[in-house]
C-alpha cells in the first residue's frame, strides 16, 4: 500500500522571513522572489536531500515561529 505524504512549508510561519537567511533558503530558491509556501511530496523531499547534500541547491533554513 502506497501513502501520499506531503510536506508543506509556509514562509509566514518562519522566524527567518525577510532576513538574509530567507534569500539563501531552499524555498526562495524554488519559488523565487516573494515566496509564500512550498509543498513537496515525500519523493520531492528525497530528491531535494540529494541535491542539498551535493550543494547543488540551498538547504532549507525554515525555523518555525512556534518553537
Amino acid at each position: 500500500m502506497s501513502r501520499n505524504v506531503e510536506v508543506s512549508i509556509s514562509c509566514r510561519d518562519c522566524v527567518r522571513q525577510s532576513t538574509p537567511d530567507c534569500a539563501d533558503c531552499l524555498v526562495s530558491f524554488v519559488l523565487g522572489g516573494d515566496p509564500d509556501q512550498l509543498t513537496m511530496t515525500a519523493e520531492d523531499v528525497s530528491v531535494v536531500e540529494l541535491l542539498t547534500a551535493q550543494r547543488l541547491v540551498p538547504r532549507l533554513r525554515f525555523r518555525s515561529a512556534s518553537n
